[in-house]
């Protein structure tokens, strides 16, 4: 499914993104592992339980990346020149292993880039939400992508 041109969308434009997806033991370990995050609240179960969570959290960092994972196939898979900036990440719930979490994407601002004409600005924010309707992660993502050809 390809993204969207700069063209194709205006300031508002909502979509809820398919599909959702089920955080697993195995994402947060890998993930944490792989960025080299030694937080005991990501991988040591007894600790966890210990904390005011009682469980395991997972890796926020690994909650943002999914985000922008789940969002690009609707929003710039195809029609991206480049991801300018990320701004306004916050995560007002944590999340669990075997959350499942769904994201949406709104377009907050657009303009034409000064220097480029064939190019456009576009910031949308995501937003990641739990089975429980709680909003896990939000963020702001400024883009540059291409115009409709012709």
């Amino acid at each position: 499914m390809p993204g969207r041109f700069y063209d194709e969308w205006n300031v508002g434009d909502r979509i809820t993104h398919q599909p959702s997806r089920t955080v697993t033991e195995t994402d947060n370990l890998l993930f944490t592992a792989m960025t080299h995050n030694m937080q005991p609240l990501h991988l040591d179960a007894e600790t966890a339980k210990q904390s005011e969570f009682g469980q395991i959290l997972v890796n926020s960092t690994f909650t943002f990346s999914l985000a922008v994972g789940l969002s690009i196939a609707d929003t710039t898979v195809g029609t991206l020149i480049a991801n300018l900036g990320f701004d306004k990440v916050v995560t007002p719930k944590p999340t669990f292993i075997g959350d499942t979490l769904t994201c949406s994407s709104e377009v907050l601002e657009m303009r034409e880039s000064k220097s480029r004409p064939e190019v456009g600005i576009v910031t949308f924010r995501h937003e990641l939400t739990n089975q429980r309707g709680e909003t896990a992660l939000s963020c702001t993502r400024t883009v540059m992508l291409k115009k409709k050809p012709g």
